[in-house]
């Protein structure tokens, strides 16, 4: 059946959409169409490093996945490894699977070795990234973080300067912490994966490629089986009267 998907990049600038629409239409299924869209392009934040500037698009972030809904499509993926409002997100949506990439990254992770390092820009990115961690349940899959000192938008200056530092920390991670699969803990730090993997000999998951695939799983699974998030509890959703008196 046919998978129609949105990745929505969480960010006030479309800088990478055209790139993420590109990698999206060689990996993806024959059945699936992907969109990438970003937010307006009014003031605000171009990357979610602080906590702060979280805050300031989950309102339009909220908007986006409704609309979503509303346009026909099967799946969100929330395009930031921090998985802004997933759990919002998935309470506003009745029908549509919503998915972000620290969720994806680590479900294939630790399906694929014991012991899992994630490779940060920075280390203020740390604590929140380490809370997801936890509130997944894979604390004690996790073997470390590792920082490379980069900021968002400093993944893509050098490659050369980027990969060395991946590289090393990914060395590091398996020879001093014990990791066994290696996740690249930011969406932007694509294109590097497959030769950091083929020279350690291990797994490493691209936090851009690996939440597009669990979207079409869970799709998938919902299409033939039903299996969706439930209403039941914790993503039940509020009264649509009730959402909408609440964006006037």
């Amino acid at each position: 059946m046919m998978k129609k998907i949105l990745w929505i990049n969480p960010v006030t600038t479309d800088a990478f959409d055209q790139i993420f629409a590109d990698e999206f239409g060689k990996i993806k299924q024959p059945d699936t169409i992907v969109d990438v869209v970003s937010l307006s392009k009014s003031a605000g934040p171009h990357h979610l490093e602080y906590n702060s500037y979280e805050l300031m698009v989950m309102p339009e972030l909220l908007t986006t996945i409704k609309k979503a809904e509303a346009d026909g499509y099967d799946a969100a993926i929330i395009g930031c490894f921090y998985d802004p409002a997933i759990r919002a997100a998935r309470e506003l949506s009745q029908k549509m699977v919503i998915t972000a990439p620290a969720e994806a990254c680590l479900h294939v992770a630790t399906t694929l070795g014991e012991s899992v390092s994630i490779i940060v820009g920075r280390k203020k990115w740390i604590p929140e990234m380490k809370e997801n961690v936890h509130k997944y349940g894979f604390a004690d899959k996790l073997a470390s973080f590792r920082s490379l000192d980069l900021g968002v938008h400093d993944f893509q200056k050098d490659h050369a300067e980027t990969e060395r530092r991946i590289r090393n920390a990914a060395i590091a991670a398996i020879e001093q912490d014990g990791a066994d699969v290696l996740v690249l803990g930011c969406t932007i730090e694509f294109g590097f994966y497959k030769t950091i993997q083929e020279e350690l000999g291990i797994p490493v998951i691209d936090a851009s490629l690996a939440p597009l695939k669990y979207a079409e799983f869970l799709v998938e699974i919902k299409q033939r089986f039903g299996w969706s998030h439930s209403k039941l509890v914790g993503y039940q959703s509020p009264p649509e009267l009730e959402w909408a008196a609440c964006l006037r």
